[in-house]
């Protein structure tokens, strides 16, 4: 599927009176950080974090974590990339 194909799948389409429909986003993955409450699936823009990074960004007792990966949601991630934009990586 090309660029202009998934474009024409995604537009909103419009009704005879001018109004646009909204699509209902709804997740099936809640974000793991107890005090967000958005979704963290992977066509919302989740992301999974390790366990370490999400310690030192949230503490350890305000998240949820599974086989060692933490789901969070876009906003959270951006959140954790923005705190670690100037770490040394290597």
């Amino acid at each position: 599927m090309g660029f202009k194909a998934k474009a024409r799948k995604n537009k909103v389409k419009t009704t005879t009176d001018g109004d646009q429909k909204k699509k209902s986003i709804s997740g099936e993955l809640p974000c793991a950080i107890k005090s967000c409450n958005r979704f963290a699936d992977k066509r919302l823009g989740g992301r999974s974090l390790s366990f370490d990074d999400a310690t030192e960004m949230w503490g350890s007792g305000n998240f949820l974590s599974t086989k060692g990966r933490v789901r969070v949601c876009k906003s959270c991630y951006r959140s954790w990339k923005k705190e670690n934009k100037n770490d040394d990586m290597y």
